[in-house]
């Protein structure tokens, strides 16, 4: 993938900005830019109603809050931040979702299973965010279940809660829609079999009724435009020229969208 300077980057990201419904409040500029993955991310400020979002790739995203809180999900020793994230979320169905050496310099490293057994439980608030998880099950590789060996993240900051569904597999339940409450932002697998068959994530994307949707965990064009072809079928798609956004309440979709980001 070609590699973008700063200024080109930035002037690519500020487009799509400028392409998103203007917000009630003013707003303080965009959130920080990565130029590559071995420079650090030089940070604009966010209002105090924005949080940034970076895809990285695979699963792995890149959330900042307005007091620069950085969150890193599903972190492994493939895929991580140029940058010491404050979090890190993990799930445990592949290695390509957790690690077993995380940088000893992050704060909080939250695993979403409990290696103890039954499910793990977070609920914790750092400084402008709180984050906290719904436990759900897993196949194992022999095909059996394996109880509580995932969990779907819920980041509270900015008025937004975006939800990191990690390596679903398996529909939801009333009561995990009960306890996953109001989701603005869902960052979704879409490969179609590693994590749930496309058919049944649609109706999870369909109960949940997030107005942003944001792919992940495809394994190239292929894979992707299968999850989008059926997409279509219930929500309008859109595609992003950077890997970097800011989200807000006031720039949500006044209805479901599935919107593309490029891997970082």
């Amino acid at each position: 993938m070609r590699k973008l300077t700063p200024s080109l980057h930035a002037a690519a990201f500020i487009g799509l900005c400028l392409s998103l419904p203007a917000a009630a409040t003013e707003q303080e500029g965009c959130p920080g830019l990565i130029a590559s993955r071995e420079a650090l991310i030089s940070r604009a400020a966010l209002g105090q109603d924005e949080a940034g979002l970076t895809f990285l790739g695979h699963a792995t995203f890149l959330i900042e809050t307005p007091q620069g809180v950085r969150i890193a999900t599903d972190y492994s020793d493939g895929t991580r931040p140029p940058v010491t994230p404050d979090v890190a979320t993990m799930n445990k169905a592949h290695s390509t979702h957790f690690s077993y050496r995380p940088d000893p310099a992050i704060k909080h490293v939250l695993r979403g299973w409990n290696p103890a057994g039954g499910p793990a439980v977070h609920d914790l608030t750092v400084r402008d965010v709180r984050i906290r998880n719904i436990s759900t099950n897993i196949r194992s590789y022999g095909g059996a279940t394996e109880y509580d060996g995932n969990s779907i993240f819920v980041f509270e900051t900015a008025h937004l809660c975006i939800a990191h569904l990690g390596h679903l597999h398996h529909t939801l339940s009333p009561e995990h829609l009960k306890r996953l409450g109001r989701i603005d932002v869902l960052l979704v697998p879409v490969d179609g079999g590693y994590t749930l068959e496309t058919f049944d994530m649609m109706e999870v994307l369909r109960s949940i009724n997030a107005p942003l949707m944001v792919p992940m965990h495809f394994f190239g064009p292929p894979t992707l435009n299968r999850f989008l072809t059926s997409a279509r079928e219930h929500f309008p798609i859109e595609f992003s020229k950077t890997a970097a956004i800011r989200l807000s309440r006031a720039t949500l979709p006044t209805s479901p969208k599935v919107l593309v980001l490029p891997e970082h």
